[in-house]
């Protein structure tokens, strides 16, 4: 069935979230195993008034950011079998909750990667804006820098994402609206669809007609608006729905 609707949908947009790295090594952070479920002062990493107020959960960030699985991570096979799906023409974009790159190491098209909470990939000052490749920051980390402001004015540095307490990038928020609206069909993979705005996508997807697919090992708040529920891992399912696709 699911499989069919791919097979003739037009323009498909996929929501991904931490789910679809798990299978890469890299843990979630609410599932049973999740960063935040295993230690609950993690998320203060998380938050953006704590970070900018306390210097020792700045340090931990650093650290917690030299240490990430992220950096030694490969693509799995749901990640891509959106390369596949994307190659078949059908894709309209990607949305990602996830910060690790990995949709773009598997191939995907950067232009239609809308990394809606930004990226791990790179560090920004937050007070001149400078961007530096985040490799080159936690060299300095390494040598000993256990804050390190930025090199230009001096600032408070932290990764390009969003944290709490941070707005989203208009502009991208924007674009992840579009191709929410501009599909006829909406697939939500790997994200437990807790965290808004970008959760509310599937809702924006559903009010213009398109069909709502999750994939998810556990329960969302929309799946009572979905079309079809899949709790198999995610490597085994997408790859296959793709393949009776294409």
């Amino acid at each position: 069935m699911i499989g069919e609707w791919l097979r003739d949908a037009s323009a498909v947009t996929v929501l991904t979230g931490a789910g679809i790295s798990t299978e890469s090594g890299i843990p979630d952070f609410r599932g049973p195993q999740g960063v935040w479920t295993k230690d609950p002062r993690a998320a203060a990493m998380a938050t953006i008034d704590v970070y900018l107020t306390d210097p020792e959960v700045r340090r931990r960030s650093w650290r917690s950011r030299r240490d990430h699985p992220a950096w030694g991570a490969e693509p799995n096979a749901g990640h891509r079998a959106l390369v596949d799906l994307e190659r078949s023409g059908r894709l309209r974009a990607i949305i990602t909750q996830n910060i690790d790159g990995l949709h773009q190491k598997a191939g995907s098209d950067p232009g239609l990667v809308i990394e809606v909470h930004g990226t791990m990939l790179d560090a920004e000052c937050l007070v001149c804006g400078l961007r530096t490749p985040m490799p080159e920051v936690l060299t300095r980390v390494d040598l000993g820098e256990d804050d390190p402001p930025c090199l230009t004015c001096g600032g408070i540095q932290k990764s390009a994402t969003i944290s709490f307490g941070q707005e989203l990038r208009p502009e991208v928020f924007a674009a992840a609206e579009r191709a929410a609206r501009d599909c006829d069909l909406f697939f939500a993979v790997g994200s437990s669809l807790g965290v808004q705005p970008a959760a509310g996508l599937c809702l924006e997807a559903v009010e213009r007609g398109a069909r709502l697919v999750i994939i998810n090992a556990q329960e969302t708040p929309y799946d009572r608006l979905a079309d079809a529920i899949v709790r198999e891992p995610i490597g085994q399912a997408l790859p296959t729905f793709v393949s009776e696709a294409c």
